[in-house]
This record gives C-alpha cells, structure tokens and sequence, in this order.
C-alpha cells in the first residue's frame, strides 16, 4: 500500500509534516461542523411555537384587517399573535373577514 512513499527520510518528513497539517485543517473543519449542527438543534428545540391565531392589521392605521392561522402563510407583514377568544370576537363581533386561505372560521366553527 505504501510502496510509492519516497525512500529518503528528509521526504518522508515533508509527507508527515503535510498530513498532518491537513488533518489539522480536517479537524478544524469537522468541529465548525459539529459546533453549527449543535447550534441548529439547539435552535430547532428552543423555537417558539407557532401562535393558534394571526390578526393582519391594516398598513395605515394597524387596524385588523383578516384573521388567520397561525401557520397560514398569506398574513402580511403587519400581523399579531392572538388567542382563540379573541379570533373568534374579532371574526363574530367585529365582523372582520376570515383569510379565504386558512378558513379560521370553519376552523373555529363559526358558522354564517
């Protein structure tokens, strides 16, 4: 197998010193690997969960403008995070429209 390594020592030196130099690098590389894969997991666990129920507000006065899923992915830019009871005032009392996406109505069972 290692029949083609030079036959001096000064060379075989050389090689030593070369792979080990790239083991080096190696190694280097595999810890930013492992420490970026940690960073991530570590990320994917501590991600705060999605909220139940999106309002979308209006962009000039921030006023509601559609309700939402929370994993719908038609709300705006300008949205917030609201619970169940306040989805269900907002799309029965207020009369602001369900995203014609996501159905938060059918979901809530809100019922014309």
């Amino acid at each position: 197998m290692f029949d083609d390594l030079p036959p001096d020592l000064e060379r075989l030196q050389t090689l030593r010193i070369w792979t080990a130099r790239c083991l080096e690098q190696i190694d280097r590389k595999i810890a930013q690997l492992r420490q970026r894969q940690a960073e991530e997991e570590h990320g994917r666990r501590n991600r705060p969960r999605p909220p139940d129920w999106i309002v979308e507000l209006t962009n000039d006065k921030g006023e509601p403008f559609q309700v939402h899923d929370g994993q719908c992915g038609m709300t705006g830019r300008r949205h917030r995070a609201i619970g169940r009871d306040e989805a269900r005032r907002l799309l029965t009392a207020d009369g602001v429209p369900a995203c014609p996406i996501c159905h938060p109505d059918t979901q809530l069972h809100i019922i014309d």
